[in-house]
């Protein structure tokens, strides 16, 4: 919480105020029983009617400023909290944007989105409270207490008896609610992920009909927060009513020994009045500091797994600084060897080609084979184990991520769109594209017939995650959005598998003049769509097994031979 509470630094004048107003509050509270006292004895009980009314006038004047105080005490610590909130939104989300996928893998999607929203949340509540309660309760516990020993010092010796069955009940209370509010973070992460799976994949799930396994998967998960979240409550209801009792049963006390002291005449009515309402305020400041107790555990949970975020350092750090222009349009990979995390064989093996503009470099090979794992190195997602990777003639760990990337016209093998227009998503590879531009991009992508019968053409509204196109439109305008970048680099990976025979021979001849001065790198499980590639690398779990053109490969390649045969008879190989 300390960590997270540093970020409140730009407000620090905001939460001057709010000490101010809220010390300004609380002795405005604990002044108003020694003004009651007051009326009381030296007015009721005398019969004084004008000293009433002008001891009650200044009761109304401190009661007024008290109130003004703590609206302006909520307003500012609001204000304080929310922007708490709203900055550490940012840090996070601009800290998850330097990550490579690496940390995206390790910490997962959905408990990121549980960190960057409920647990900011969390700690954004305990903020408000903590500006007001943590600064309000030790003055009106301290304050009270001095008050109250002023009216009467014997009679304070019942607050001292029942200060430890409070404190008691509160440390037994943290014990056991403590584990639980960090098991319950940890479900609301797992029905998260849940409740992820089935809206992302819910063609899948109808599809095979598995709703009512998925809703009881859902069940579970929601029954399972439920539980933990049950137990923590059933926890924290024995707080209430323990304080309630205890404080109850102090009045009771405080009146029984008051009133045998105002019999022996050692205390006054009014006195023993301000003396209730003191023990009241200091019953009340402990009530408060008991919630803080049980508020901030929580809030810690939530801060330690926002700093883990914050204090997670990518797998590997950019720094360059060389600019990728010495050789334009060239990729090059030199003895390449990566592993992912944590497993035991490499995912790629020493893998070394070149290739330079206006080649086609395909790749081809099994499910497993390393193909999109390749593709996914290149704009740096991983960092190899060991080789080197060139673009432009630069090695990607001497330049930028910025750099390398603006160099690069990448074409997921899962077409991702955003919401908003196709224009937009078009223009999502250069924002100041124009509208020619833009037009070239989709005619050379073969978007432009299906946009022109969409109702609104270039202004017509994508869905989220592009649900109301089908899968071939869906990427042909990711095609169109690397095409528009006019980059250095283009890299397809699988991206012509939802087309027909006919569109990608159509986008493979309309590529060849649109990518004459830039290097291409296409994955493709198709052997018709590799067929005119200039150079053809067969992989076979992570490792180069041959490379040549189609009809090399056909000759003296058995593994290019066996995937050609599956797909084409041997009189379109001949």
């Amino acid at each position: 919480m300390i960590k997270i509470l540093k970020n409140l630094n730009p407000y620090k004048w905001v939460v001057l105020a709010v000490v101010l107003l809220v010390f300004g509050q609380s002795m405005a509270e604990l002044f108003l029983p020694t003004l009651m006292a007051d009326i009381i004895d030296n007015g009721v009980v005398k019969g004084d009617i004008p000293y009433i009314w002008r001891i009650g006038g200044w009761m109304l004047l401190v009661s007024a400023i008290g109130a003004v105080a703590a609206v302006f005490a909520s307003f500012y610590s609001s204000q304080a909290a929310m922007g708490l909130g709203r900055d550490l939104r940012q840090k996070v989300f601009k800290h998850v944007s330097q990550f490579s996928l690496q940390e995206f893998d390790e910490v997962g999607t959905a408990s990121l989105i549980t960190r960057t929203t409920n647990d900011i949340t969390q700690v954004q509540q305990v903020v408000i409270m903590m500006l007001r309660m943590v600064i309000s309760a030790p003055i009106m516990l301290v304050g009270g207490v001095i008050m109250a020993v002023s009216k009467d010092a014997q009679l304070s010796l019942v607050i001292i008896g029942a200060m430890p069955v409070l404190a008691i009940a509160i440390l037994l209370i943290l014990k056991y609610g403590m584990p639980l509010f960090q098991e319950v973070q940890k479900r609301l992460d797992g029905l998260n992920l849940v409740v992820r799976e089935n809206l992302t994949g819910i063609r899948v799930i109808r599809a095979f009909n598995r709703e009512p396994e998925e809703k009881e998967r859902l069940q579970k998960a929601n029954r399972e927060l439920a539980d933990v979240s049950i137990k923590v409550n059933k926890v924290m209801a024995f707080l209430m009513p323990v304080m309630m009792l205890v404080m109850n049963m102090t009045v009771v006390a405080v009146i029984w020994f008051g009133g045998i002291r105002i019999n022996n005449g050692a205390m006054q009515i009014g006195d023993l009045m301000a003396f209730i309402q003191y023990v009241m305020m200091i019953m009340f400041a402990l009530v408060m500091a008991s919630f803080m107790f049980v508020m901030v555990p929580r809030a810690a949970v939530s801060a330690k797994r926002i700093n883990e975020v914050l204090e997670m350092k990518p797998a590997f750090a950019d720094d360059g600084t060389a600019k990728a222009d010495r050789a334009r349009g060239t990729l090059e990979f030199e003895d390449v060897t990566f592993y992912y995390p944590g497993a035991e064989e490499p995912a790629l093996s020493n893998i070394s080609f070149t290739a330079k503009p206006g080649e086609i470099t395909a790749l081809i090979g099994g499910t497993g084979s390393g193909k999109s794992t390749l593709v996914n190195l290149v704009p740096r997602f991983y960092d190899v184990k060991s080789g080197t990777i060139r673009v432009n003639g630069v090695d990607i760990r001497e330049a930028s991520q910025q750099e390398i990337r603006s160099k690069i016209g990448f074409v997921p093998q899962k077409s991702v769109l955003f919401t908003g227009t196709i224009a937009d998503n078009i223009r999502f590879g250069k924002q100041d594209a124009t509208q020619a531009e833009m037009e070239h991009a989709a005619s050379i992508a073969q978007a432009t017939e299906f946009i022109d019968q969409i109702k609104g053409g270039y202004a017509a509204e994508i869905e989220q995650g592009g649900s109301n196109l089908s899968g071939g439109q869906k990427q042909r305008l990711s095609i169109a959005r690397a095409l528009i970048r006019k980059p250095d680099l283009y890299i397809f990976d699988d991206s012509f598998s939802a087309l027909d025979f006919k569109t990608d021979a159509k986008l493979r001849r309309a590529l060849k003049d649109e990518t004459r001065n830039a290097t291409v790198l296409l994955v493709a499980q198709r052997v018709s769509t590799v067929v005119d590639a200039d150079r053809i690398i067969v992989l076979e779990k992570g490792k180069m097994v041959g490379m040549g053109t189609h009809e090399e490969l056909l000759k003296s390649n058995e593994v290019y031979r066996e995937i050609a045969l599956s797909q084409l008879s041997e009189e379109e190989i001949a």
